[in-house]
This record gives C-alpha cells, structure tokens and sequence, in this order.
C-alpha cells in the first residue's frame, strides 16, 4: 500500500474515536500536513508529519507506514511516530492542574471536590482576616 485517505489513517492510528469526527477535523482545519490544512481525501504517505490540532495541544506524528483498518492500541507505535514537543505535553498539565480555575462559562456546576476545595479556600482566607460581609457596618444604624 503506498497510500491511504489521511481521515482513514486518522481514525486507524485510534487519533480520533470514529472516522466522521476524522473527516470534521480535516474540513475544520484543525489536521495539517507540513503546514497546510488537508481535505478528508487527501493521500498520505509514509514519512510525512501530521500536525493534529485537539485544543489546547498540536500533536505531531510521522507517519512509519500505512494501513486502511483499525488497529489495537498496542499495535499503534508500528504504524506512528509521536513527535509532539514537550512544551505541548506540558500544556496538558496546565490544565489538568488548573482544575476549576479556568472553568469556562456554561461546563455546569463545580463538582464536590471543587466545591470543597473552593470552601476550603474561601475558610482560609477568612482565618486570615479577610470579611466576607460585603454590608457597611455604618448602615445599620
């Protein structure tokens, strides 16, 4: 085999769950081959880099050989080179450890541990002196 659909490759190498979201990822530009975004149909190669862009990292993999059907997890390093710089895996902590810090307007409600945590912090400051009564103790005269 000296090509293969680039959406078909993606969903083989188990990048992308189901092949559909492969090819919305492609239509979207968010999958880009030496720089340039690529249609679903696109043939890739061997030896080529594909740069994947799942937000907030870009991965990159190089292409070690071809194949058409999907493949066990553990047979996946035969077929891909994971060349993603460190500086994008790191990102990936960042946010793992922001938690929910950085919760976005409409993710729903915090879960219990947030929640805890959040009154955890909230009785810290208050042992430190800060007052939470936002009320002006000179209007309830």
């Amino acid at each position: 085999m000296s090509e293969t659909r680039i959406d078909k490759w993606l969903w083989a190498m188990r990048i992308f769950k189901t092949r559909t979201i492969a090819t919305e990822a492609c239509k979207k530009g968010r999958v880009t081959v030496g720089g340039t975004p690529v249609k679903p149909s696109r043939p890739l190669k061997v030896g080529e880099v594909v740069d994947v862009r799942k937000p907030p990292v870009t991965y990159s993999f190089r292409v070690k050989a071809l194949v058409n059907n999907r493949l066990g997890a553990k047979l996946v390093p035969e077929y891909m080179e994971n060349i993603t710089p460190q500086s994008q895996l790191d990102l990936l902590d960042v946010v793992k450890i922001s938690g929910f810090i950085d919760r976005r307007k409409g993710l729903g409600r915090p879960t219990k541990r947030e929640g805890r945590e959040l009154a955890n912090f909230t009785d810290s400051l208050a042992d430190d002196g800060w007052d939470f009564d936002f009320l002006d103790d000179e209007d309830e005269d």
